[in-house]
């Protein structure tokens, strides 16, 4: 992605390093973070210091081959025991983080008493997830693109941009592709309370890469879907289940309902390590419920009444009758066939 005329990528790894693009700082001051434990990287995550389920995926395979490189032979298995749980745990939802771990540990688990290739192969597995990652966030960005029309005008929810990501991005990488063929488009913006995710990181996406934009209140994007100047939403996912059924960032639902019921298309994208081919439906999901304060305040600053507590889930579930197409790697497939597509 381009920052300032400069390529950037969310989350890489150099050395002994992990480095991440601290999200709390954008869109006011551009920061990198380095780390070098896994422990650091579980309290990034749980922060948001990195979001997005493909980027936290790709942050916990780093971490933990990283806690692979720290252990001491003697307490090997349960020093990677012990940081695998605490890294799934960060956060339950998005299924990515689950994904890109255990591929990492069961890598570095086969080689044992081989502490030295355990070590190895558990680094070499993580860069090969990441740059799996990478590249299906490409690939789905082209075929998603075939489905924007010229001239669309095109709703989005939460960041699913390069910064959800390692590259390119989900939702966005679509609309990147679209705006590099010369497509005419322009995309709405949801703020995306409590966290303006959309606010704050995919309008700056947008406006680093040149794409017409504007920012919309959460509550504002069912006036334009009454007035008939909305083509199509396009969002990203935290899992996807074997029946189509998809969990994202608290409000997509309500966005899903009112595309159905104004003849919207409404389209899910994402890379393989989305879909949870162990999940049946969207019930079965574990949705993170997060501090009130999120809600509460903004910049440390109060704006809600003191006394009232808030209930504040971080994602609800879209049933997959209302998804018209998830955009994956390998193409755009109804939602009912499309982990069948992925996995084959």
């Amino acid at each position: 992605m381009k920052i300032h005329g400069k390529d950037y990528k969310t989350v890489y790894f150099e050395e002994d390093s992990l480095f991440l693009i601290d999200q709390n700082m954008l869109p006011n001051e551009l920061e990198i973070k380095r780390y070098t434990d896994y422990d650091e990287v579980v309290k990034a995550i749980q922060i948001m210091t990195v979001r997005g389920a493909p980027a936290i995926g790709a942050a916990g395979a780093y971490a933990m081959a990283m806690a692979a490189q720290n252990a001491n032979d003697a307490d090997f298995r349960s020093a990677l025991k012990k940081a695998k749980q605490e890294l799934i745990e960060a956060r339950p939802t998005a299924v990515d983080l689950t994904i890109g771990v255990m591929q990492v540990y069961e890598a570095a688990l086969r080689f044992i008493p081989d502490y030295e290739n355990s070590r190895k192969m558990a680094l070499m597995t993580a860069h090969e997830f990441v740059r799996r990652n990478e590249e299906q966030c490409y690939q789905l960005g082209l075929h998603g693109a075939d489905l924007v029309p010229d001239k669309a005008r095109i709703l989005t929810h939460c960041n699913a941009g390069a910064l959800a990501t390692v590259d390119h991005g989900t939702a966005l990488a679509v609309i990147r592709a679209a705006h590099n063929q010369g497509k005419d488009i322009f995309v709405y913006v949801d703020e995306t309370r409590p966290r303006l995710q959309g606010a704050r990181l995919t309008a700056f996406e947008l406006e680093q890469e040149g794409i017409p934009h504007a920012i919309i209140t959460d509550a504002a994007a069912g006036y334009y879907f009454w007035k008939d100047e909305i083509d199509l939403v396009i969002t990203g996912a935290d899992r996807i289940c074997l029946n189509g059924d998809i969990a994202n960032k608290i409000g997509t639902y309500e966005k899903a309902v009112m595309a159905k019921h104004h003849n919207v298309p409404f389209y899910i994208a994402a890379p393989k390590s989305t879909f949870d081919f162990s999940c049946q439906r969207g019930e079965d999901i574990p949705i993170e419920f997060r501090d009130e304060n999120e809600v509460k305040y903004i910049d440390g600053k109060l704006i809600t009444n003191p006394g009232s507590p808030a209930l504040n889930p971080a994602f609800d579930v879209t049933p997959a009758e209302f998804i018209t197409k998830i955009i994956t790697p390998l193409g755009n497939f109804d939602p009912q066939e499309a982990a069948l597509k992925v996995q084959s």
